[in-house]
């Protein structure tokens, strides 16, 4: 009898990031390993890093950290790092903690069980050292779908799936379609769209780590959706570090267009959403399907960054603020009632006072569901470093804490103008102690608000109903419950048997 390893993953980051952690647990489930929720029952804990900002990067090491407390009082052996983080550092992070066992590369995720094995049983396997993966793939998008050598987290790989797979495994379906096995029961899960990014906007390192742009093709989308609802998923959220370009590499810009109404038509099914939209490559067609079809949000994932002309010039991106607002107002005109947040970085080096007064300008118009504001800080390897008309931190304080303020209130009157609105909310979670939590079409997991619901009669995890917002907490709304979906119109007192 093969001896028990037990194999813990505990992932930090975006969606993306999650995705990439039930790559690599389908990977060591295929291979024998246990998966278990709690590092402190793992012979080896492996911690899924970011590397986008600093305060990700502390996150990240903090983690790492307290795994390695573990080996002290229980059954951890090893404490292993992989992800962005890892990616991005390779043998420099592992010089700088020397308390994580090993330091991975995405180069290292097709063979995740045998890195794991060697660190497990005392070996060492060299760090790997970091370069620039935009440079791996081909120039040319239409050729870098024959790239197979290129490890793609969240991809798979060409090598062969493993015969008599344990059940709760996504069998490959495809030459670059993953294993994948789930780490959580929650209605709603993650699916990679593709990996990479082709943009060069002047604050962001990740395209330096995460890759040149790559569409996953459609059929290993399609595949991985139809198994994520035999597992019970309701929602699925398309993810990449940009929606947008989805399928120029692969001939047809519109891909998605096409593709949307295939994923919304996959039995059990219930809602698709679309995240990381650029407001530069947002096209009629694109609008015309996200407020259009059925059991597709009507959602707008939108990376603003800023809206002051110079400064989004600075930041290599295009728009403005009218422009922006354009975009909203189209929009808007097809789905009234459609879901928008963004992000924003105050304190760009030569943000003037009146770009940020425009910056106001444009949050305080646009009624949004949701707003990220982060203080810019230099990220080593972006083109910004380098620029001139640095401001002083403490300037970038000031303004970082007024828009948030300012975004916190307009959201929240955004939250209260939809009082009344009727919604289909996806229930997430019923406990004893939180009620009956879910979100609506407008709300993305994590990042946005949530819907609570005044009473959890007759409702479950998983079920999709509609809903009345009768109160708001903040950006978060108050519901009462009126039916169920897809059963016909039954009311909580139906639905409870009486």
């Amino acid at each position: 009898m093969p001896e028990r390893r037990t194999v813990a993953l505990v992932t930090l980051g975006c969606a993306r990031n999650e995705v990439d952690s039930e790559e690599l647990a389908g990977r060591l489930a295929a291979d024998g390993w246990e998966l278990v929720e709690d590092a402190s029952d793992a012979d080896v804990a492996v911690v899924n890093t970011c590397g986008f900002v600093e305060a990700a990067k502390k996150d990240s090491v903090d983690a790492l950290l307290e795994a390695n407390d573990l080996k002290d009082h229980g059954r951890t052996q090893a404490v292993v790092a992989v992800g962005c983080m890892a990616e991005r550092y390779g043998k420099d992070l592992a010089e700088a903690l020397p308390e994580a066992d090993g330091v991975l590369g995405f180069d290292d995720y097709a063979d995740i069980s045998d890195r794991l094995q060697t660190i497990l049983s005392g070996g060492v396997h060299a760090s790997h050292t970091p370069r620039d993966r935009r440079k791996l793939l081909p120039l040319s998008p239409v050729e870098r779908q024959q790239a197979t050598d290129v490890a793609l987290p969240g991809h798979g790989d060409v090598a062969p799936a493993p015969e008599d797979l344990p059940e709760g495994i996504a069998p490959e379906s495809g030459p670059r379609a993953p294993l994948r096995r789930r780490l959580g029961t929650s209605p709603v899960a993650s699916v990679k769209l593709a990996s990479g990014c082709d943009r060069r906007c002047s604050f962001c390192a990740i395209p330096s780590f995460r890759g040149s742009f790559i569409s996953r093709r459609p059929s290993d989308v399609l595949g991985e959706t139809r198994w994520l609802a035999e597992q019970g998923v309701k929602e699925i959220m398309l993810v990449s570090e940009n929606n947008t370009s989805y399928g120029k590499d692969l001939g047809d810009i519109r891909l998605l267009e096409t593709l949307l109404p295939e994923l919304a038509a996959v039995d059990g099914i219930e809602r698709v959403r679309v995240s990381y939209l650029q407001p530069a490559e947002m096209r009629p067609g694109l609008i015309d399907v996200l407020t259009s079809t059925p059991k597709v949000a009507p959602y707008f994932d939108l990376s603003f960054q800023h809206s002051a002309p110079g400064v989004l010039r600075a930041m290599r991106r295009f728009g403005d603020t009218e422009r922006f607002l354009e975009l909203l107002e189209t929009i808007r005109g097809k789905a009234p009632q459609a879901g928008v947040r963004s992000n924003f970085i105050v304190g760009f080096p030569g943000e003037t006072e009146a770009d940020f007064a425009e910056l106001e300008r444009f949050i305080s118009a646009a009624r949004l569901d949701a707003v990220g504001v982060f203080g810019y800080s230099d990220e080593e390897g972006t083109e910004a470093v380098t620029y001139d008309g640095k401001l002083d931190a403490d300037v970038i304080a000031e303004r970082l804490e007024h828009m948030s303020r300012i975004a916190d209130e307009l959201t929240a009157q955004r939250a209260e103008e939809r009082l009344g609105e009727t919604l289909e909310v996806l229930v997430e979670s019923v406990d004893d102690e939180d009620g009956a939590v879910g979100r609506a079409a407008h709300q993305a997991p994590e990042t946005d608000g949530q819907v609570v619901f005044t009473s959890s009669e007759g409702l479950e995890p998983g079920r999709m109903v509609v809903a009345k917002a009768v109160g708001t907490e903040g950006v978060d709304l108050v519901a009462e419950y009126c039916e169920v979906l897809g059963v016909g119109s039954r009311t909580p007192d139906e639905e409870a048997g009486r």
